[in-house]
């Protein structure tokens, strides 16, 4: 039980996210990237409840449309991520062999490395942008469900709902699309939530590097690198956008364990 209020928190926690990301424009108090010199580092006030950063610009509104930043590269990198990992450890699982083992083996190279030291490399080669960044991302992204979804399919092959299908002359592309993947959906489903919560990590950090987002579109992790040099002067400036990363990510995470929690009793 404790474990299922856990699970509505991490809800309401992307919901409240959401619903702030969508309606940026009409929460935000100011234009997030117009700058107003006089009013720098400047800290709560009536007129920006979060402070201002080194150019005056207010921080409320940068966190908020940051936040936009963050879902888009998040949610468009699961989205990318796993079409491509159903489909590659869909067709190694059920086919196997050679095709079986040479994808598997570009699965093993790609993950022998740090995920985000790809995605630097990459970015630094191609140079920043959120195109890049998505890109970046998925190019790491797609090998954990690519793993998962084989070693699903391989389990899911031998069973008598699939060895029945076939003897009725059902086609491979059949008997993956609508025997196979729906009984993937509760494995698939909480990776694809964890991923969620790396992909925006691995966004704020990228941002934070310079590799991310271009300025002055506002991105958290970039909120945090400007902030840097003003720890001590003010320290809201890393404050906020790093509470904002907290949050959502803890909100994920809730939400997978919660998720994961059900499924599996589910299937007990």
């Amino acid at each position: 039980m404790e474990n299922e209020h856990w699970f509505y928190v991490g809800l309401v926690i992307l919901t409240l996210l959401v619903i702030s990301a969508l309606t940026a424009p009409r929460l935000a108090p100011h234009d997030p990237t117009r700058q107003n010199l006089e009013n720098d580092l400047r800290a709560s006030s009536r007129e920006n409840p979060l402070g201002t950063d080194k150019l005056g610009r207010d921080i409320l509104s940068r966190v908020l449309y940051g936040g936009r930043i963050s879902l888009l590269v998040g949610v468009t990198t699961v989205v990318i991520s796993l079409a491509i990992g159903l489909s590659i450890g869909s067709l190694s699982g059920y086919f196997g062999g050679w095709a079986d083992q040479l994808l598997m083996r570009i699965v093993d190279i790609l993950m022998a490395f740090p995920g985000i030291l790809l995605a630097i490399a990459f970015t630094a080669v191609l140079g920043p942008g959120l195109d890049h960044v998505i890109l970046a991302l998925c190019l790491i992204g797609w090998t954990s469900y690519a793993r998962l979804v084989r070693g699903e399919i391989l389990a899911l092959r031998e069973r008598a709902f699939v060895q029945a299908a076939r003897a009725l002359g059902c086609k491979p592309g059949r008997v993956i699309a609508r025997h196979l993947l729906p009984n993937l959906l509760p494995p698939v489903l909480i990776q694809a939530t964890f991923g969620l919560a790396a992909a925006i990590i691995a966004e704020g950090s990228l941002s934070f590097l310079g590799l991310g987002v271009e300025p002055p579109t506002p991105s958290w992790g970039s909120m945090l690198n400007d902030g840097r040099q003003f720890l001590l002067v003010a320290p809201h400036l890393t404050t906020y956008p790093g509470i904002a990363i907290m949050i959502t990510v803890l909100g994920l995470n809730l939400v997978g364990d919660g998720l994961q929690d059900r499924l599996q009793t589910r299937e007990h």
